[in-house]
C-alpha cells in the first residue's frame, strides 16, 4: 500500500467511472480503499470513527468523480476529500465535547493515565500518536508522512504556518517524551 496521494489511475478507468460504469467504480475502490483508510485512520486515531468517515469518503468521491478534472493523481483529490472529512470531525464541537467527558470519565474511575514509555521491545508507534491531542496528530501525519508543506496544513486548518509549525514541535517534544528512555540527569551544580 503506497502513499494515498501518489495513487495514479489510468484516465480510461476513471472516465468510465465517471459515466457510471460499475466494473470501473468497483476497480477506482480497490485501488483506493486500503490507502484512504490507512490516511483517515491515522488523522483521526479511533478505528470506528475511520470507518465513518472513510464511507463519506468514499460516497463524496464517487459523488464528484464527474469534477475531478486530472490536474493531480486521482489519489490526491481522493485525500484531499479525506482530509476534509476528518478535519470536519475533528473541529466538530460534539467530537470535543466527547474527548471532555471521556477525559473526565477516564480520570473519575480510573484515576490519570500514566503516560509511560513502551519498553524497547514494544515499540509501537501507534500507542505514541494516541499520547497526541487529535490536532496535534494530523499535523504530524499530514507532515512527516504525507508530505505537506506548513503552508499546506495551515490552509487545511483554517489557520497560520506558525499554527503548523508549534503544532509539529509539540508533537515532536511529546513523542520524544514517549520514546527516550527516562534516566536520572546529572545536577547542574555540585551537591
Amino acid at each position: 500500500m503506497g502513499k494515498l496521494g501518489e495513487i495514479q489511475v489510468e484516465a480510461d478507468l476513471i472516465a468510465s467511472a465517471q459515466r457510471g460504469e460499475d466494473a470501473a467504480q468497483r476497480v477506482l475502490y480497490a485501488a483506493l480503499a486500503p490507502a484512504t483508510f490507512g490516511f483517515i485512520r491515522r488523522v483521526v486515531g479511533a478505528h470506528a470513527v475511520a470507518e465513518d468517515i472513510f464511507q463519506e469518503t468514499m460516497i463524496g468521491m464517487y459523488q464528484h468523480l464527474d469534477s475531478f478534472r486530472g490536474e493531480a493523481p486521482l489519489g490526491a483529490w481522493v485525500r484531499q476529500i479525506a482530509l476534509s472529512k476528518c478535519l470536519m470531525y475533528l473541529r466538530s464541537p460534539w467530537h470535543r465535547a466527547r474527548l471532555d467527558v471521556g477525559t473526565w470519565m477516564d480520570d473519575a474511575l480510573f484515576g490519570a493515565a500514566p503516560s509511560v514509555p513502551p519498553s524497547p521491545e514494544s515499540f509501537d508507534l501507534e500507542r505514541a500518536l494516541t499520547c497526541l491531542s487529535p490536532t496535534a496528530r494530523a499535523v504530524i501525519w499530514l507532515f512527516e508522512v504525507e508530505g505537506y508543506s506548513h503552508q499546506e496544513i495551515a490552509q487545511a486548518f483554517g489557520r497560520s504556518v506558525s499554527f503548523s509549525k508549534s503544532q509539529l514541535a509539540r508533537a515532536h517534544e511529546r513523542l520524544r517524551e514517549w520514546f527516550e528512555p527516562q534516566r536520572e540527569r546529572e545536577p547542574c551544580a555540585p551537591v
